[in-house]
């Protein structure tokens, strides 16, 4: 079917699409190289490809081929003929900073689950549900391979915004830190590590939290964290002063959402709040990670990230006013609330 436009697609925007389109493939590269852990294997200096293959095992230049494609989009430097060396990028590929969030985002399960992103545009729904045969989250705690590189990567990008959420953001007068779906403990430990006056609870999955247990103890904050297990859609642990939820919102609609911030609501004392740390998206066309990530949330448990105007009538749902949110030098604000009046 022939189309006409008003619109004439020029040269650059041609070369936009093609990137774009095959925009896949380098996803796939940037697995193969975090999996690879290519990244770690340079962090001396520059290494031929030759080099590198031995090591790691694999086709010399299968390996080149790679890291020439993701050479020429700023991940890793081809610094002589195939040799190649870190760039800031390539750096982020290795273990301890987002290297493990790579593994995740970039693995073939999600990659089969973006591949039937338009059973979620027709429909409305995860197509993770559809694709593996029963929602993610229920998946991944049967998965225990899966669950692991998911919840590595959650420590991951945890560990990547702490620093930026504790420069903007002041937890000062909170006696116990309630960190909900925390995860191996990321937030919650480097929050503590902080404001030494502080105790935390540690609530998530069962098996979640005794993946947790280790890397509290090895901190020394054993004395400091409570860890508890549950489901947040029936109930909170209580004792709270205040209620932290680090990307958990935008996992849920919205009446998930308000059943989780409900409870944290009944849980509150007076005078407590509740944080969100997330992505807020910004208006128009205005680049931002969350519309990209938002994706992700409409593909895998169906949630969704969300406006300012979109929080606040959230949290006026689940009984809360929204006090203020912070920006942070991460792609997540600190939106904080008090139960409203």
């Amino acid at each position: 079917m022939t189309t006409t436009s008003t619109v004439a697609p020029t040269p650059e925007a041609i070369q936009r699409v093609l990137q774009l389109a095959t925009g896949h493939l380098l996803a796939a590269a940037v697995h193969s190289a975090a999996y690879l852990d290519i990244a770690g294997r340079l962090a001396d200096g520059p290494r031929t490809t030759a080099d590198l293959a031995r090591d790691a095992h694999v086709q010399e230049d299968a390996l080149y081929r790679v890291l020439r494609a993701l050479a020429s989009v700023g991940v890793f430097e081809e610094t002589a003929p195939r040799t190649f060396g870190l760039t800031p990028a390539a750096a982020a590929l290795q273990t301890g900073v987002l290297r493990n969030f790579a593994l995740w985002v970039s693995s073939p399960f999600n990659m089969r689950v973006q591949a039937n992103q338009l059973h979620s545009v027709r429909t409305g729904e995860p197509a993770a549900a559809q694709t593996v045969g029963a929602p993610v989250f229920e998946y991944l705690a049967t998965d225990p391979q899966m669950s692991k590189i998911f919840n590595d990567a959650m420590s991951d990008l945890s560990a990547s915004i702490v620093p930026a959420v504790l420069e903007a953001y002041d937890f000062g007068g909170i006696g116990t830190l309630v960190d909900i779906a925390g995860g191996h403990g990321v937030v919650l430990t480097a929050i503590l590590q902080k404001y030494p006056a502080m105790n935390g609870i540690l609530f998530d999955l069962g098996h979640v939290v005794e993946g947790a247990k280790p890397r509290i103890a090895s901190l020394g904050l054993a004395d400091r964290v409570t860890t508890a297990s549950g489901d947040f859609f029936t109930a909170v642990p209580p004792g709270g002063d205040a209620y932290l939820m680090k990307h958990i919102i935008h996992d849920w609609d919205d009446a998930r959402a308000a059943a989780i911030l409900k409870n944290i609501c009944r849980a509150l004392p007076k005078g407590g709040r509740v944080i969100l740390l997330e992505g807020v998206i910004p208006p128009g066309n205005e680049p931002g990670f969350g519309k990209i990530l938002d994706l992700e949330m409409l593909t895998m448990p169906g949630g969704r990230e969300r406006t300012e105007a979109e929080f606040r009538a959230l949290l006026a749902a689940a009984g809360f006013a929204l006090t203020r949110i912070v920006p942070t030098h991460s792609p997540v604000s600190v939106i904080e609330a008090v139960p409203g009046t």
